[in-house]
């Protein structure tokens, strides 16, 4: 796990923004994994800035969301669809038929569950999975307590989740969904490079616990530390609670430029 220290989410934005546009300049038909919410949002920036200044072409990439709210219609404005459409996928030139979402308003969620992983399975797999990092420690919608070994699945969220994402509700927790779909642990796990942003003194513990803790379901996204190609990018506020801050800082300053992210 690399724990890079960023001046601001800018910074963040850019040096995620480098790993997915290295990937694609190798791979143009590269499958990205995409999260929503305020934390990948400084990266959609990046990409789509890169694409329209000509440096970047995303029309080959394969997107598949982490997770998505059951119940929600597809079309509803706060739907994780929606959202990736507008932040990243429409402005960026990805074309629809390759953009994938857990399809939340299933009549059969187990099986759509299930034929989501296929689907993801006959892609060939995340090259590089964007991933938020909830206050909670939870990664996509895995709440504490999610199987280190989970798949996509139906998920409970919890009130404390629900709370923080009333903002996208109107400030109506009421309105938030109580469940979700969401890729799980494992499934996260098995990308082939995971790159995390978390941005703020609100999750400082989550990111200290992510880093530095032990490896529980307490805290989902410490499985994390069993992946063997993981990037944690946070700013300041973020990494104020980690005790080895100045060996992460000293590490990323003295790194070879060859050895990229």
């Amino acid at each position: 796990m690399e724990v890079v220290i960023c001046g601001d989410v800018g910074e963040m934005g850019r040096l995620a923004g480098d790993v997915v546009t290295g990937l694609v300049r190798s791979r143009p038909d590269a499958v990205l994994g995409v999260a929503t919410g305020s934390s990948p949002r400084p990266v959609y920036a990046d990409l789509v800035a890169r694409v329209r200044a000509g440096t970047l072409d995303l029309s080959g990439v394969r997107t598949f969301s982490l997770d998505e709210y059951v119940g929600l219609p597809a079309d509803h404005p706060s739907a994780y669809r929606a959202e990736i459409r507008q932040q990243l996928t429409d402005p960026a030139g990805i074309p629809e038929g390759q953009v994938h979402s857990p399809p939340g308003d299933a009549d059969d969620l187990p099986a759509a569950a299930a034929a989501y992983e296929r689907l993801i399975e006959d892609a060939g797999g995340i090259d590089v999975q964007l991933l938020g990092l909830g206050s909670d420690g939870h990664i996509a919608f895995n709440e504490p307590g999610s199987s280190l070994a989970s798949r996509t699945r139906v998920k409970t969220l919890t009130r404390r989740t629900r709370e923080d994402n009333a903002r996208f509700f109107d400030g109506d927790v009421d309105a938030v969904p109580t469940h979700c779909l969401t890729q799980g642990l494992a499934t996260i796990r098995a990308a082939r490079h995971v790159v995390l942003l978390a941005a703020g003194e609100g999750k400082a513990r989550a990111a200290a616990e992510l880093v530095e803790g032990a490896v529980s379901a307490r805290w989902p996204a410490t499985v994390l530390q069993w992946h063997p190609h993981v990037t944690v990018l946070l700013d300041e506020p973020a990494a104020s609670r980690l005790e080895l801050a100045d060996y992460y800082r000293e590490t990323w300053a003295h790194k070879p430029d060859w050895q990229g992210l």
